[in-house]
């Protein structure tokens, strides 16, 4: 019986350790006050080592762009698209069969928001994004956020 028993510890201790989800992008959502009612939102990917997230206008047919959506907010105005803000890459994916636009390591996704009026409120969305590295790509990943403007 306990020979049993621990045969059956260690099989579900080496299912528990191979289903661990990779998450290679560390997100950090942060806010910048420009004046009384404009604010930079920075949607921030950390990326591990190796790893590498695609540009918003990376072309179709290839991996999938990063895709920023906000929830509508009567109390915010969107200004403009995100600007991405690290160090782009450019380079002939033979997977994907294009080229393909690439940060590794950080990028910081900025989006320009003004508030209608002297109030407090949340910016609410997603984003929807897909990391690769040399030897594989994950599924793509959805990723909410709630960032407090006042």
């Amino acid at each position: 019986m306990r020979q049993f028993l621990l045969t059956v510890a260690a099989v579900i201790s080496t299912v528990l350790c191979f289903s661990q989800v990779k998450q290679p992008a560390k997100w950090n959502f942060t806010t910048k006050k420009i004046n009384a009612t404009t604010y930079e939102i920075h949607l921030t990917a950390n990326l591990e080592g190796g790893w590498h997230i695609y540009s918003q206008t990376t072309p179709d047919g290839g991996p999938v762009a990063t895709k920023i959506k906000f929830t509508a907010n009567p109390l915010i105005a969107i200004e403009g698209a995100a600007t991405e803000v690290g160090k782009l890459e450019k380079k002939h994916e033979a997977i994907f069969g294009v080229d393909v636009k690439q940060f590794s390591n950080k990028v910081d996704f900025v989006q320009v928001v003004k508030l209608k009026g002297k109030v407090k409120t949340n910016i609410t969305g997603s984003i929807d994004y897909m990391t690769c590295n040399d030897r594989e790509c994950l599924p793509p990943t959805n990723q909410k956020f709630s960032i407090a403007i006042q």
